[in-house]
């Protein structure tokens, strides 16, 4: 998928135009983030009207999956070959300047354009709803109760190139014009970060069933 040369743009609509210096095609770029994001959000046509929706991803190599009911509008549109867009977006920090026009945050984005396929192999299919599993909880899909021949059934996989695409990237400090360097206004970034908390074990567990270690120190990647 990456023979395209990929410090630049592999179309017209993947090309970033405002503020271009942010702009990455670099593979190793494109797929921290979309492993990194817990979500992503997916926009189609439907019924001739717009759609946006947030749904888990999963990357295996240089595929990107989705997955959900087969009486999902979103899935159901991808059965007819349509073209659509994906995008993730993570905050790493608020840069306050100290000119309210300067006032931004610092962000990783990655936007996705294509054609996706439902993935009819068995083999395929299984591989990607483990992906989708552990990219959420590392570890999750080998500790659960295996999925039924009725559940398998009952969901649908989509298959995406990661090809057409490209990231964008913001980082460091506010951009106050010169003159506003003396003002006595604090300026700055505020990070963030995914902190999770102590665990909350289900209140129907039937044991003493201790808390595995991946859910005892979840972190991101």
């Amino acid at each position: 998928m990456y023979a395209l040369v990929m410090s630049e743009p592999s179309s017209s609509r993947t090309k970033v135009r405002r503020l271009a210096e942010r702009a990455s095609y670099d593979p190793a770029t494109i797929t921290t983030i979309l492993d990194e994001a817990l979500i992503c959000h997916v926009g189609f046509v439907d019924d001739g009207a717009p759609v946006v929706i947030p749904t888990i991803h999963a990357r295996i190599g240089e595929t990107l999956y989705l997955h959900g009911s087969p009486a999902s509008r979103m899935l159901r549109s991808m059965r007819s070959g349509a073209e659509i867009s994906v995008n993730v977006t993570l905050v790493d920090g608020l840069v306050v300047a100290r000119a309210a026009f300067h006032n931004s945050m610092n962000y990783r984005s990655v936007v996705l354009f294509g054609s996706p396929r439902i993935v009819d192999d068995a083999t395929e299919k299984w591989a990607a709803l483990e992906a989708i599993t552990d990219h959420v909880i590392p570890g999750r899909w080998a500790d659960s109760r295996p999925m039924t021949e009725k559940e398998f059934k009952g969901t649908l996989v989509a298959a995406l190139p990661i090809d057409e695409v490209s990231a964008k990237v913001r980082s460091g400090g506010p951009s106050d014009d010169e003159e506003d360097y003396d003002l006595p206004i604090w300026a700055g970034v505020i990070p963030l970060q995914i902190r999770p908390s102590a665990p909350v074990a289900d209140s129907l567990l039937t044991s003493e069933v201790p808390a595995p270690d991946y859910v005892v120190d979840y972190r991101r990647p």
